[in-house]
């Protein structure tokens, strides 16, 4: 085989097997923590406004952890509600997607999997930045439907309050901290609950427009001093704003081809909460309604890797999403990266 034949392959929209088993989600959590920062602290911080930062981002406030806490912390918070969901006490895989792990290495996830109860279970990070979910979901669903794993725990959870500049007027106001978690199982296609298909995609070419320049092995390797502005998180907001959108809109389409369907056919959109208007720019785009686009970036911000997850536990337990539901769900992030698939919804207990 070619490179040009492995590089169609790995570009390949990613559908469940014809006829074969398909991962079906059977449990669904989510945690934030308790502390609240609202944009009154944010703008005083800043020498802005609430309002300019509500008009900019859609935000009026967002979760923090307290010294002391961290990304594990949320993150066994929402595992276990996913797994007391689903009503199942073991899995054979943990998969974290997240781009705060406790510490560089080792991984996160193995230390993730012993405190909830899980000990023995293989156990890996995936960092995908905010796409982090949707490339773990469909890690997830692959080693279902491939009879890998019978039952998979799929956690996104991100703490970006440690790694954001809280002087920078352009990324303290939008992020933070959260966790959401999904339980998949083997099932059939028919069933509701079932994804697919998916679609992934990435464009390194864009890597510096989301990034912390220093802590790796680039940075590293230079010998030189760290600058205290390169510990920190960085975006180029316009770029990515413009790339989010069209990124996100092509997936979309890319999904409905595959799976035969139309964007009308589509109840309700569940996409990562980057930002009000990157949500309404899809929305526009796409040409559909944006009430059909759910929305709890008001109330939380950007979670990066757990958004999609906290935003569908918060939508199940609000009644936006019902039985039945076509669900389109969706991700843009560092690296660059981005994500979508489907599921119908199923009668699912948000713990």
């Amino acid at each position: 085989m070619g490179i040009g034949q492995v590089t169609a392959l790995a570009r390949r929209p990613h559908s469940p097997r014809h006829g074969g088993p398909a991962a079906v989600l059977s449990g669904l959590g989510s945690y934030v923590p308790p502390h609240v920062v609202d944009n009154d602290e944010i703008a005083e911080r800043l020498r802005t406004s609430n309002e300019w930062i509500r008009s900019r981002t859609g935000i009026q406030q967002r979760r923090v952890i307290d010294p002391g806490m961290s990304t594990s912390d949320l993150a066994v918070e929402a595992g276990q509600r996913a797994l007391k969901s689903a009503n199942v006490e073991s899995v054979d895989f943990v998969i974290l997607a997240t781009t705060t792990p406790d510490r560089p290495c080792p991984a996160t996830a193995p230390e993730v999997a012993s405190r909830i109860g899980l000990g023995g279970a293989a156990a890996f990070d995936l960092n995908a930045v905010c796409s982090g979910f949707l490339y773990a979901l469909t890690t997830g669903a692959g080693l279902v439907e491939s009879g890998v794993a019978n039952r998979v725990l799929v956690i996104g959870a991100d703490t970006f309050s440690t790694i954001i500049n809280p002087a920078c007027p352009t990324s303290a106001p939008i992020f933070g901290d959260g966790a959401g978690a999904v339980v998949l199982r083997a099932g059939e296609q028919h069933e509701l609950g079932a994804l697919g298909p998916f679609d992934l995609g990435s464009d390194g070419e864009g890597a510096e427009m989301i990034m912390v320049p220093a802590g790796g092995s680039r940075q590293r390797a230079t010998g030189r001093p760290v600058e205290d502005r390169d510990r920190y998180f960085r975006m180029e907001g316009k770029k990515v704003f413009l790339r989010a959108i069209t990124h996100m809109a092509k997936s979309a389409e890319t999904v409905l081809d595959k799976a035969g369907l139309r964007l009308d056919d589509i109840d309700k959109f569940v996409y990562h909460q980057a930002n009000a208007r990157i949500l309404y720019g899809v929305a526009d785009r796409l040409g559909q309604p944006r009430g059909k686009f759910f929305s709890n970036i008001d109330m939380v911000g950007n979670t990066a890797a757990a958004s999609v997850p906290i935003a569908l536990a918060t939508a199940n337990e609000s009644g936006e999403l019902k039985v039945g539901h076509r669900v389109m769900l969706g991700a843009f992030g560092g690296g660059l990266t981005w994500g979508t698939t489907l599921v119908r919804w199923p009668e699912i207990e948000a713990l």
